[in-house]
């Protein structure tokens, strides 16, 4: 593992194009590997997570080509099949957690592994659901974490299911699954995930009927082979997040992230950031949105997780906190604990290192700023198996005064060139 050496950036100008969505890039790839015929990908993420993902849809049958910017994706008209060997998700969660939902309708054993991150992250709220859908699912310890044994089953059935968390891995797990059940699927979630899914089986000619119902919502879909059709993966607004927080808390900077996917359950921390001051500007066209942030006075705000439901940009919105005036409260977190890392106490430990006071109460995460960017300490890190963790440092010492982050290439899982991006903003 590579440690990498951030330092104070005086003044940050120019234009960033984040890698395409993972979220669309991983659900691209498994739609098109699950049509008949040929489907074409460009702006498909480049990180090694969605690298996995592509890696075991050849493995279950489909081929795949890369020229330039387009990948093509062509699925078996006889449909995908079992693989003798091993399927490796590497450091994604999300290609575990769709990946059994697919492989739960293919008839045979299937084996899922991954590194050691992903080995201790919990696969029961996944295996539950498709247990009743007739799979059957193996893993290790009493939250069935990695190696999984995947029994599938071509007579899988349709069920009605409340997903207990915010979790649209999970949900996305059962509605792969239930492509080939034997009656109509219902998924319920409380608080509305990223529709992601549901969307791009729309797209694909399989019938959804998606209804919301206050902070929820219910989606249904038929049993059906998708279409093979052409997918335009837009910038990742997970990853725009990191150079959003950078431009508002760094002294001198004006930032513009080009071409982000706009949907309103992914950049809900667009939201956070104008409620504590932000000086941002948004220019939408289609389904993407074109960011310009510059620098800022932020103010400390209350951050609900209902406004985050992958709770994903928490730990960079934590850096934003410690550059704001007042106390800022992250309510209903805990989630964090079940990531590539336990990002709550890593949260706690970053902001603690750029010299905030930060504490918990139960699942709620308090950060009392410093008022300034200026004003945090140098320090070291090490950020494990955790992407986001890197990059949320890196933020922090590139605004401040520098960091020492242990472990960076596995920035490598979601954004390749994330530090090259850095560096050229300087």
């Amino acid at each position: 593992m590579s440690t990498a050496n951030v330092e104070h950036f005086e003044r940050l100008r120019g234009s960033v194009r984040v890698p395409g969505d993972k979220s669309t890039s991983h659900r691209a790839l498994m739609v098109s590997a699950l049509a008949e015929g040929e489907s074409t990908i460009r702006g498909l993420s480049p990180g090694l997570d969605v690298a996995a993902t592509a890696q075991i849809m050849e493995q279950l049958g489909a081929t795949r080509s890369v020229r330039d910017d387009v990948v093509t994706i062509v699925g078996p008209s006889g449909g995908l099949h079992a693989s003798d060997d091993a399927l490796d998700c590497g450091n994604s969660g999300t290609t575990m957690r769709l990946v059994s939902g697919v492989v739960s309708a293919l008839p045979g054993e299937h084996r899922l592994i991954g590194d050691a991150s992903l080995s201790q992250r919990p696969m029961d709220r996944v295996a539950e659901p498709l247990t009743l859908m007739g799979a059957r699912i193996e893993g290790q310890g009493p939250r069935l974490s990695a190696p999984l044994r995947v029994v599938g089953t071509d007579v899988l059935r349709g069920i009605a299911y409340d997903v207990p968390m915010a979790s649209a891995q999970v949900k996305s797990a059962i509605l792969f699954a239930a492509l080939a059940a034997n009656s109509p699927t219902t998924v319920v979630e409380h608080v509305r995930t990223r529709p992601t899914t549901e969307e791009m089986f729309s797209r694909a000619g399989v019938s959804v009927v998606s209804i919301e119902s206050g902070d929820g919502r219910s989606v249904t879909i038929q049993p059906g082979r998708p279409l093979a059709r052409n997918w335009l993966v837009p910038g990742d607004p997970s990853q725009a997040a990191f150079f959003a927080v950078l431009g508002c808390i760094h002294p001198d900077a004006d930032i513009e992230v080009l071409d982000i996917d706009n949907a309103r359950e992914r950049v809900g921390y667009l939201g956070v950031l104008q409620r504590m001051g932000a000086t941002m500007t948004l220019q939408t066209r289609d389904a993407m949105t074109t960011l310009t942030v510059r620098s800022s006075q932020l103010a400390a705000t209350e951050v609900h997780a209902r406004e985050i439901p992958s709770v994903d940009e928490v730990p960079v919105l934590v850096v934003a906190a410690a550059a704001a005036e007042g106390l800022s409260s992250f309510r209903d977190v805990g989630e964090l604990r079940v990531k590539e890392s336990d990002r709550f106490e890593g949260s706690l430990a970053l902001a603690t290192k750029l010299g905030c006071r930060a504490w918990s109460e139960g699942d709620d995460l308090f950060v009392e700023g410093l008022g300034s960017a200026t004003r945090f300490s140098s320090f070291e890190v090490d950020a494990g198996l955790d992407h986001r963790m890197v990059m949320a440092s890196a933020v922090a010492g590139c605004a401040g005064e520098g960091c020492s982050i242990g472990a960076a290439d596995t920035v490598a899982s979601s954004y390749p060139n994330f530090f090259d991006d850095l560096e050229r903003l300087a």
